[in-house]
């Protein structure tokens, strides 16, 4: 009898807790970037699993994510495209790199398999300019000398917001050809000289997929969960590579963490025989000045639990993961920068 009793106070006891932990339980809010959205649902759900507390990410693009954080209507924005250390404090943000991944060129041509097609930067540039319209062009057929190209025009598949990818893949092009430096430059969101946009990477996966002799670019994640055909590139040593783990963390090798103010770092066209020229790290923006305190801390242990925890999960999906030296300096800038309304830091 008296067993019994104690089994029944404990499990009320246990009860207790958990109504109580369910009642204080902060669930946390973010958006932005469509290129991390595969990896930060995968964190989300096991840290749910974990701790109970839930983040709901909505992936509307990098432009969106920054427009959100500043009118302070979610707990963190993400973006693809580093702010300079004049616009965070203008906005009173700090930011801090949460994976690192690659932007792929991808393709629908019937009968070309995924890593077939080789392209440069400049013949990409000019694709994307509009001047080489078909794809047995003779400046894509000399880099593909054992394929055959058909006479088939291409269509060029972009975004239409306002996209950190963009930024990445502008960036790239930028550094390769002068004149897409100069006709179109680098920025989120661009004045595009052709082609049709789609919404997200999910909007530019889903129209490539659709039309015949398209080209676009995606997040790597993106391109090999729609199982889509992405092309070769040849980086800065001259050399082509395809957009594997290896050549994302040789892009990624370069990056000087400690010496970036703000964390502002391009990976794009970075030296290296083995690196993927449009790689690209994307980016956590958060107020430094927390209203809400409380969802400001799990915002922070949601992330520590991601750079602890989900390094497996994101090689999985073929991101490169935060160097454990990157992560330390990102904890530091957290305990020094992110604080409560009183001044208190919000991380010990």
């Amino acid at each position: 009898m008296k067993f019994k009793l104690a089994l029944k106070l404990a499990s009320t006891a246990t009860l207790a807790m958990a109504l109580s932990s369910a009642a204080f339980a902060v669930d946390i809010t973010g958006a932005g970037a469509t290129f991390p959205y595969p990896i930060y649902a995968k964190w989300a759900e096991a840290y749910k699993a974990k701790t109970g507390t839930s983040m709901n990410y909505q992936s509307i693009g990098s432009g969106g994510g920054i427009k959100q954080i500043q009118a302070k209507t979610v707990d963190f924005g993400a973006s693809d495209k580093p702010l300079k250390l004049e616009e965070l404090d203008k906005h009173g943000l700090m930011q801090f790199p949460a994976v690192m991944g690659g932007v792929v060129p991808v393709i629908n041509l019937a009968g070309i398999e995924a890593g077939q097609i080789k392209l440069n930067g400049t013949v990409l540039a000019d694709i994307f300019l509009g001047k080489i319209k078909k794809w047995n062009d003779p400046a894509i057929v000399a880099l593909n000398k054992d394929s055959k190209l058909p006479d088939n025009l291409i269509t060029v598949v972009h975004r239409s917001d306002g996209s950190g990818t963009t930024f990445i893949f502008t960036n790239y092009l930028s550094k390769v050809s002068p004149e897409w430096k100069s006709k179109v430059g680098e920025e989120a969101s661009v004045s595009w000289p052709a082609g049709v946009g789609g919404k997200g990477n999910e909007g530019v996966a889903s129209y490539v997929k659709q039309i015949k002799g398209s080209i676009g670019y995606v997040e790597f994640a993106y391109a090999l969960q729609s199982k889509m055909t992405y092309t070769q590139l040849q980086n800065r040593d001259g050399q082509f590579v395809k957009p594997v783990e290896e050549s994302f963390k040789a892009a990624a090798a370069n990056a000087h963490w400690d010496k970036a103010p703000g964390f502002y770092e391009i990976l794009t066209d970075e030296p290296g025989k083995a690196s993927w020229p449009i790689t690209g790290a994307t980016f956590i923006l958060m107020h430094k000045v927390q209203d809400k305190s409380a969802n400001a801390a799990e915002v922070l242990k949601f992330f520590d639990w991601a750079y602890a925890n989900g390094d497996k999960m994101a090689l999985e999906m073929d991101y490169i993961p935060m160097p454990a030296s990157v992560v330390k300096l990102v904890q530091g800038a957290w305990k020094a920068q992110i604080k409560d309304a009183s001044g208190k830091a919000l991380w010990n």
